[in-house]
């Protein structure tokens, strides 16, 4: 009798303790669901947006966005947290470690390493058709596409290459339009170089500048993820850039001439024409006010058009607590309204065409070259391996731009080196 009673006590605390585990459970359950869905209904969501610094009128325009967004979703807090030295390698820590923020800005250079790691929330899920991803520029878009198919990122904004040349300078020497060939560049840099003072051609030598060059006789830089810019094909591509350099005398790096960048070489006069993007017309603004100078789409080579193009997206933690809060923050800031904010004085170019219809930048004078390479340009990248890539064609590369070795030999140096890299770490 005493054992069936002490029986009947059990059996009733495991019912209470298992319906009280089982209340604890559900209400746990109903607050995660609440977390995840506070936007719609109405209560106070914090997200964290992390990225990089930028310039002081870019922060503004930047606050300016963010302001419109906390307008139309005030129940969606925004802490934007500027991560200002070694952005990646703290972004791939805090991933790693679980305090990585909802929303951040990525690279197309880092974005095919990340997107495989699978720490990113692919979003075609979440896209409405008043979304119009079509409105995005193709090469953009394409950048933040991971090998399934999906989109693990839209575009914020981008920045193309056009050529930029000295409208008194080309007076003075006679020229009265921009070199439309790159045979016809080489031709024209001869009949604008004066000497050491100032050169026809301001030359960027490095990779992320002449990917699309040593690509336009239709080899790849980047093949099967390792280095390949050591072949037949790639090397007569990019001779031409060492032989202005070395045998024309046409042309020089703005190291040569005390200048800090091509923007700065150009404002001094000390290059009649360089390639720049968009960033070099506030620059050139600010800093040489009188300078008389216009842009022309880059050159075409062997009759094919080409640029590089840059781009960033906002991407989503895969582990987010707040993910329709975080979508409706990708959406807004790369949506028509908040893209037309943040580019809206062309310091970076929208993605999305029509809003570079609606603010004028395919009609803009300078900025209509940058519009129109867009839809063919190169885009800075070339899978998870193009760090190590870049890092050894620029270290090899410079020594034949500068006439210390032979091309093919400096390039299959660094082409090895940089597989025996990639191996390494595979």
């Amino acid at each position: 009798m005493k054992t069936k009673k002490v029986f009947t006590i059990i059996t009733i605390l495991t019912l209470l303790l298992t319906g009280i585990l089982a209340g604890c459970s559900s209400s746990n359950e109903e607050a995660d669901k609440g977390k995840d869905q506070g936007t719609a209904q109405g209560e106070k969501v914090q997200i964290t947006l992390a990225g990089w610094g930028s310039s002081p009128e870019e922060t503004k325009l930047f606050n300016q966005t963010l302001d419109a967004f906390k307008e139309k979703n005030p129940n969606i807090d925004v802490k934007f947290e500027v991560i200002a030295d070694q952005y990646m390698d703290v972004m791939k820590t805090r991933l790693v470690g679980g305090q990585a923020a909802d929303v951040f800005f990525l690279d197309a250079f880092e974005a095919p390493g990340l997107i495989e790691t699978g720490v990113l929330e692919p979003l075609d899920d979440y896209v409405t058709d008043d979304f119009d991803v079509n409105d995005f520029e193709k090469p953009m878009l394409d950048a933040f596409k991971g090998k399934d198919g999906n989109i693990y990122g839209f575009p914020k904004d981008f920045s193309t290459l056009a050529l930029f040349y000295n409208k008194k300078m080309f007076a003075d020497a006679g020229i009265k339009n921009p070199p439309t060939t790159w045979d016809e560049l080489r031709e024209i840099s001869k009949k604008l170089t004066k000497g050491t003072e100032v050169y026809g051609f301001g030359v960027a030598p490095e990779l992320a500048r002449l990917m699309y060059v040593a690509q336009s006789t239709g080899d790849q830089v980047v093949k099967d993820d390792k280095a390949n810019f050591a072949s037949d094909k790639a090397v007569n591509a990019l001779q031409p850039i060492v032989d202005q350099h070395v045998i024309d005398k046409t042309s020089a790096q703005p190291s040569e001439v005390g200048a800090d960048w091509g923007g700065d070489m150009f404002g001094q006069g000390k290059a009649a024409m360089v390639i720049e993007g968009p960033w070099a017309i506030p620059f050139l603004e600010s800093n040489f006010p009188n300078l008389d100078y216009a842009t022309a789409e880059v050159p075409t080579i062997n009759g094919n058009k080409g640029t590089m193009a840059y781009t960033v997206a906002y991407v989503m933690n895969k582990e987010s607590k707040n993910k329709e809060a975080a979508w409706k923050l990708i959406s807004f800031l790369t949506g028509k309204e908040g893209m037309k904010i943040w580019t809206s004085k062309g310091i970076a170019l929208p993605t999305r065409k029509s809003v570079a219809a609606e603010l004028g930048f395919d009609k803009d004078p300078l900025r209509a070259p940058m519009i129109e390479g867009a839809g063919y340009a190169t885009v800075w990248q070339g899978g998870a391996n193009l760090p190590i890539i870049m890092n050894n064609f620029n270290n090899q590369f410079v020594s034949a731009f500068l006439g210390d070795r032979p091309l093919n030999e400096a390039l299959k140096e660094a082409q090895d080196q940089a597989n025996n890299e990639i191996q390494a770490n595979q």
